[in-house]
């Protein structure tokens, strides 16, 4: 398995994994369950540039089936710039004076979304990708962050056996979210 920056022309297949880790939220943007529009909302974002669900943002696991994972993250820094044409799209297409509250921040790269192709789940391939990511972090000396379901302690664990530790907690669509950091290792 190869772990990559992401690529324009894997966009269908980082949509179909972005989708399965964020369909709820989806919904909420777009203003209805509604999975063909979701799904079109998203494509239409992770084929451009310059914002949070952006190809630029992700790395993809490949394998032997082709494209089997995505892992999407950015610099917190950057979440205003990159969430302001999300934000209008919605605005403009689906509804008036629709806003978010921030799930990230200046000070944390930001892993905003792992999904994995179906066919491939069970076979670590999400831990793969952040195992990946966190080497890169760790190798800048860069803080990760991330938000995790108060109700999936599942998820929680795989986060905490990987060296992220509780911060606090943040409200995300409505919905209380733990948040969870992890800083580099220190290199001597």
């Amino acid at each position: 398995m190869i772990i990559r920056k992401a690529r324009i022309e894997d966009a269908i297949e980082i949509s179909a994994h972005l989708f399965l880790a964020m369909e709820e939220i989806l919904y909420q943007f777009i203003g209805m369950k509604n999975a063909k529009e979701a799904k079109k909302f998203l494509l239409y974002f992770v084929e451009k540039e310059n914002n949070q669900y952006s190809y630029l943002n992700c790395f993809v696991a490949e394998g032997p089936i082709g494209i089997e994972g995505t892992l999407n993250s950015y610099d917190g820094a950057q979440l205003d710039v990159l969430r302001k044409p999300i934000i209008e799209y919605i605005n403009k297409h689906y509804k008036a004076d629709f806003s978010l509250e921030n799930e990230t921040q200046q000070g944390e790269y930001y892993i905003d979304s792992i999904g994995v192709d179906p066919k491939s789940q069970g076979k670590g391939i999400g831990t793969k990708l952040l195992q990946f990511v966190i080497n890169k972090y760790d190798a800048n000396q860069e803080i990760l962050g991330l938000l995790v379901d108060e109700n999936n302690p599942k998820a929680e664990k795989l986060y905490l056996n990987l060296g992220f530790e509780l911060v606090g907690t943040k409200v995300f669509i409505g919905k209380k979210m733990k948040h969870l950091q992890r800083k580099p290792t220190k290199i001597n």
